[in-house]
């Protein structure tokens, strides 16, 4: 596989470039099953404040998005940056592009300085790369909204995987309300 570069962008910071390259790389894996991707709502879940993105020769091969949010675990408000829209192409697959991206997601929150931890829910098979990458899975009912704008309880079961970035920081017991839509 040829060389690529990473760089991390704040969302106010992409181009019309950047926005079409993640376009076509997200097109590519899901247009068939949801649609065109936008930037504002991908598939009808939280946008990304942050966007880790790689490159080949200008062309968006890989992608881990974050957004800053307080979200109430029990009793408890924790700032956490909650990631979505992890996708790399499929000819960029078996090199750990993935796992470097998520590397570079975490930094930059950690450079950010405001969360606590990294959050995401994911699809079952896909939780052993994120274990790979360091995080923990958890159990909790979870609250939000949903995709279709309406509000959702999760009982415990579907994966939400957790990423400490704040030394000593632990993760409180409860219920989960992200206060918003997922990513």
């Amino acid at each position: 596989m040829k060389q690529y570069s990473i760089e991390v962008l704040a969302h106010q910071e992409l181009t019309e470039a950047d926005l079409h390259g993640l376009r076509s790389l997200f097109d590519s894996e899901y247009l068939e099953e949801f649609g065109e991707w936008d930037p504002r709502q991908p598939y009808g879940y939280a946008s990304h404040d942050v966007h880790s993105m790689a490159r080949i020769e200008g062309r968006v091969i890989g992608h881990v998005g974050w957004a800053h949010r307080e979200i109430t675990v029990g009793t408890q408000t924790l700032a956490i940056g909650g990631v979505g829209g992890v996708l790399v192409s499929a000819d960029a697959r078996g090199v750990h592009l993935g796992r470097e991206l998520m590397s570079w997601a975490a930094q930059s929150m950690r450079d950010h300085g405001r969360a606590a931890f990294v959050y995401l829910g994911c699809r079952e098979e896909v939780v052993p790369f994120y274990e790979s990458c360091g995080w923990k899975r958890i159990r909790a009912r979870e609250g939000s909204v949903g995709r279709d704008g309406r509000p959702v309880v999760t009982e415990p079961g579907p994966p939400i995987l957790i990423l400490p970035i704040s030394p000593l920081q632990m993760w409180p017991d409860g219920d989960i309300d992200l206060r918003g839509r997922a990513w």
